[in-house]
């Protein structure tokens, strides 16, 4: 019982002292060729109709009701 006492403790100081330390900050990520000019091309605008639910069900299948649906169940395509 001792031991797991020591351990308990050895992690509880360890994730302490994580938690104290600021975080690194993140490697830059590498993109891809086709991906460079992505961030300076415009979004294109989307249409109202265009919306949709977008809940994914466990198949993953995406609900095709409108954003914000106020029924309960959702419809799978």
């Amino acid at each position: 019982m001792d031991g797991l006492r020591a351990m308990r403790e050895a992690r509880y100081a360890e994730r302490a002292a994580r938690a104290a330390t600021p975080a690194a900050p993140p490697r830059a990520a590498r993109t891809a060729p086709d991906t460079v000019g992505a961030a300076e091309r415009p979004a294109e605008p989307v249409a109202a109709d265009d919306l949709r639910c977008g809940h994914r069900n466990m198949g993953g299948r995406t609900c095709t009701r409108e954003h914000g649906h106020a029924a309960k169940s959702h419809r799978y395509s």
